[in-house]
């Protein structure tokens, strides 16, 4: 069984302490949380350390960097310069590790929210790359849901509510999914998040510490 990190564990624990949550399919609605939960996510999106990734050793740095080129062949479409490709993908990576998230899910959930596109915003608001709803930057953040369109706090806020999720619902990745998007028990957006995920599967999955 694979460890958890201190980030998993502490949200474990706060999670069993939230108070119920009335689900709306259709739209994410604020979220009443304990004062537990709501210390841990606001430690978890303050840690302010840059993305880069390290590794145990140099096979697990050259296996990041296989990984690295042939996720950015498939993001081309998307991103077409590389710079701001190499950048996204350590990010993504770097954030869905740090919240032990599988990273072709994130990046399969970031292609069905906003297809790649940092400024996207929906219709009820929600902003950015994984589409974090403004509410949350007043919940954990600092109040400025501007810097929901910052790459890396955009990221931070969707991995890490993503696990406080998946940990609500016990290790029920559908339902957490489902909670995301606000269609808690509906199949249509986990069932997309799925199919999208397979596109960014990749075998040579590298280790890092």
């Amino acid at each position: 069984m694979r460890r958890r990190t201190g980030l998993q564990a502490l949200l474990a624990i706060a999670a069993g302490l939230t108070l119920p949550l009335p689900a709306h399919a259709g739209g994410q609605i604020e979220e009443p949380l304990a004062d537990s939960i709501r210390t841990a996510l606001s430690a978890a999106i303050a840690n302010t350390a840059p993305p880069v990734p390290e590794f145990t050793d140099t096979e697990a740095r050259l296996a990041y960097l296989r990984w690295l080129g042939a996720m950015s062949e498939r993001l081309r479409k998307n991103k077409t310069e590389w710079p701001q490709r190499r950048d996204f993908l350590q990010t993504v990576w770097y954030e869905s590790r740090r919240a032990g998230l599988d990273v072709a899910l994130v990046l399969g959930l970031i292609q069905v929210e906003s297809n790649f596109r940092k400024f996207a915003v929906s219709s009820v608001g929600a902003r950015g790359y994984m589409q974090v709803m403004p509410f949350w930057s007043r919940l954990i953040g600092d109040g400025d849901a501007g810097k929901l369109f910052h790459m890396q706090t955009n990221l931070r806020f969707g991995c890490v509510i993503l696990r406080h999720y998946l940990e609500r619902e016990r290790g029920d990745l559908f339902m957490a999914l489902g909670r995301y998007n606000g269609s808690r028990g509906k199949p249509q957006y986990p069932n997309a998040v799925f199919a999208a995920q397979r596109k960014w599967q990749y075998s040579d999955a590298p280790a890092a510490r």
